[in-house]
């Protein structure tokens, strides 16, 4: 898993709350395309006009945030049905953390299966936030640094958050919980080893 230690990038406001997991991604996109290309099909019902051409007032298709790495996004981000290709084409489009005041909980939790951070901030913060950059995209640039568990604005405003220790850590080093697992393996392999000796039917 790709680690995430320090983050510098354009942040894209999409302050519009319960944006569940079938809008981030359509059911039948999640079968037959390849997890490198669910990107593609990010929020597809608001990139999209209904004939199918690009919907230009659509914040991720406006020239000043095609290249954004951090979503700003309003309360209950990701809720909906448990589906880890919604990171997967969150991640396929580039952004690499999701700022808002609340998420799915599912959901939350497959980001830090997946390398990507989502923060969770006060609804007041995040607003205000979403807000400057609405009124200058100039000030659209943030760093979010893990280590610190700090976020830096384009005006030098310092805002901290935090993370559960174990999965920060986990996004720090790039493991996820097959490779968390793994660090253990000479421990698990001395446990078969006593175990065959124990209970060898069970090895049979």
């Amino acid at each position: 898993m790709e680690k995430f230690t320090v983050l510098t990038g354009i942040a894209a406001p999409l302050m519009v709350p319960n944006i569940d997991t079938d809008r981030i991604i359509r059911i039948e996109r999640c079968a037959g395309i390849p997890r490198e290309r669910q990107g593609e099909y990010l929020l597809e019902m608001m990139c999209l006009n209904a004939d199918g051409s690009e919907n230009r007032d659509f914040i991720l298709n406006k020239p000043s945030f095609r290249e954004a790495k951090i979503l700003i996004a309003a309360e209950n981000f990701g809720c909906g049905s448990s589906r880890e290709n919604a990171v997967w084409a969150l991640m396929g489009w580039g952004l690499r953390c999701v700022i808002a005041p609340s998420f799915g909980d599912i959901f939350f939790g497959n980001c830090f299966q997946n390398g990507m951070l989502p923060i969770r901030l006060s609804s007041a913060t995040v607003e205000r936030l979403a807000a400057g950059i609405e009124a200058d995209a100039r000030d659209a640039v943030l760093t979010v640094d893990l280590e610190q568990q700090r976020i830096v604005t384009a005006k030098g405003e310092e805002i901290t958050f935090e993370v559960e220790p174990l999965r920060r850590r986990m996004l720090l080093e790039g493991l996820d919980e097959i490779g968390l697992t793994l660090e253990h393996e000479a421990e698990i392999a001395a446990f078969q080893r006593r175990d065959r000796t124990a209970r060898p039917w069970l090895y049979a």
